[in-house]
């Protein structure tokens, strides 16, 4: 089964950001990726509202369930009880769970699963009661992932970081690759689906799909924001849908 694209927009929202203006329109351009056959869109809205502001958020979500009924709305976040809310609000179909300080620039790390657990245990199932699929962003640990369903969760979402990072160097990528081949070796045998994100790339992708068969979706921002500059929004979004095809 081929892995799910869903489109990242916060890279989007940052640009428009720069100025007082409404474009880029981060609606707009999830538009063309949902037409383009990505299956949904993803943001991290975070307290400072530096990308993803949180009026945007009813406005992807109506988006989605006006024109594009068949796709997904992920939400992604630290969760605050103001994060919380915000979901209860918009209603995702899935939650992905991450531990990111307010004032990190972007996720860096996944969660101490024993650590957080008396955090999360609780704040899973509150958002499995409102209907969300619950996701956790881990490290390629092989213990994540059973850690991870014995908190309740749905998915673990792998950190692709050090892999996308290692793009100059061939045994360092081999290396964090196999990483994350035996942690979804490790969720397949603990029975929790895997989603994967971060640095992920049209020139990456395809052997991460082929060590990763059991891979069901990947989030992706800056790398089909950076494609989107040369080969329109359409068309990075069709580049990593072939990429995911192998």
């Amino acid at each position: 089964m081929t892995a799910k694209l869903s489109v990242n927009l916060n890279a989007i929202a940052m640009l428009r950001n720069r100025r007082d203006l409404p474009w880029p329109s981060v609606t707009g351009l999830g538009r063309i990726a949902l037409a383009a056959g990505a299956a949904g869109l993803t943001v991290h809205p975070r307290p400072d509202e530096r990308h993803i502001r949180f009026s945007d958020l009813p406005e992807i979500r109506a988006l989605i369930d006006d024109e594009f009924p068949q796709a997904e709305f992920n939400i992604e976040g630290y969760p605050t009880a103001e994060f919380l809310e915000l979901v209860a609000k918009n209603e995702p179909e899935q939650v992905t769970l991450v531990p990111d300080d307010p004032s990190q620039a972007t996720s860096d790390h996944g969660w101490d699963l024993a650590k957080h657990a008396g955090l999360l245990r609780p704040i899973i199932v509150r958002l499995k009661e409102q209907g969300a699929r619950v996701s956790l962003f881990v490290d390629p640990d092989p213990e994540a992932p059973a850690g991870a369903k014995a908190l309740g969760a749905d998915r673990i979402e792998l950190y692709t970081g050090p892999y996308g990072g290692a793009y100059d160097d061939p045994r360092r990528e081999a290396s964090e690759l196999r990483k994350l081949e035996v942690a979804a070796a490790a969720a397949a045998k603990a029975g929790i689906a895997v989603n994967a994100g971060h640095d992920l790339t049209v020139a990456n992708l395809p052997a991460l799909v082929k060590k990763v068969p059991n891979l069901v979706e990947v989030s992706i921002g800056h790398g089909l924001t950076a494609e989107a500059l040369v080969h329109g929004m359409s068309g990075a979004v069709e580049r990593f849908l072939d990429a995911l095809n192998g």
